[in-house]
């Protein structure tokens, strides 16, 4: 596995971080490829439990990187049609945010400094965002000229609402941490010192909660923000029966009859 994407997994937690610290974090197509790589590993391993994704250095991660997209936009102009240039939208960022947004697992950003761009998409797309309070958010997009990529049209809508989405995306701005958790885009924020214990702490206990029930979550979430309630009503119906189902929950009621604390096995 190439060294700019660093992966461990232990006790049904995998930790994935961004390793390029030199360049931000910032995405050329050797980190772009691993970093999808390295989460379709983690969402397709059934001993992992819960990921939690990070940055080195002083970024989480700014986004494209810039000067690997002079050069392609350059390849372009001498290749007119080719459009290799947008190839990595399907290619590298929807698949990195569909598996992370879709795998039947909770995911935990851990974001320790800049997020910026498709780096700010890449934690939105995450189901919980711990925040550094040296962290900071910036959608970029429009400041280059560019639409919203690797999610951010879906996700940042449902984190903080149409029209402060369209604000964000339209007039791109650095996000402090402390106004991010003001707008949810942030579940906490905590000193930065304490930033990695505190997010391996909550990481591990998702790693060790029924995760039958959090995919069940997941999925529901999903697909109530594109159907009716009728249609959601009954979504709920056939996950709560999957979830009714696992090991997990006679787990839950045997512990709970006997004042006990529940050992999940997740599944």
């Amino acid at each position: 596995m190439a060294d700019t994407v660093l992966y461990e997994a232990a006790d049904g937690l995998a930790v994935i971080t961004l390793n390029r610290p030199e360049a931000m974090n910032s995405l050329n197509t050797e980190i772009k490829i691993a970093l999808r790589d390295t989460v379709r590993r983690a969402a397709e391993d059934p001993s992992v439990r819960a990921v939690l994704l990070t940055g080195s250095g002083r970024a989480f991660c700014v986004g494209q990187d810039l000067k690997e997209h002079v050069g392609n936009l350059a390849a372009d102009r001498e290749n007119p049609g080719s459009a290799n240039t947008w190839a990595t939208v399907a290619e590298h960022y929807n698949p990195l945010v569909a598996a992370v947004a879709t795998m039947p697992k909770p995911v935990l950003a851990a974001v320790n400094g800049v997020a910026a761009g498709a780096g700010a998409s890449l934690a939105f797309a995450c189901d919980l965002r711990i925040l550094a309070d040296t962290a900071t958010y910036n959608t970029s997009f429009a400041g280059i000229a560019l639409t919203a990529d690797s999610g951010a049209s879906w996700t940042l809508p449902r984190l903080v609402g149409h029209a402060r989405a369209t604000e964000l995306l339209m007039f791109p701005q650095k996000i402090t941490a402390d106004r991010a958790l003001e707008l949810g885009l942030a579940n906490r924020v905590v000193p930065a010192a304490d930033l990695a214990t505190e997010a391996l702490d909550l990481a591990r206990t998702l790693a060790a909660g029924p995760t039958v029930a959090y995919a069940a979550i997941k999925e529901s979430l999903a697909y109530a923000a594109s159907h009716s309630l009728p249609e959601s009503l009954a979504k709920e119906s056939e996950l709560q029966t999957r979830a009714g189902s696992s090991a997990d929950h006679q787990i839950a009621v045997d512990a709970f009859l006997a004042k006990q604390k529940p050992a999940y096995l997740g599944r």
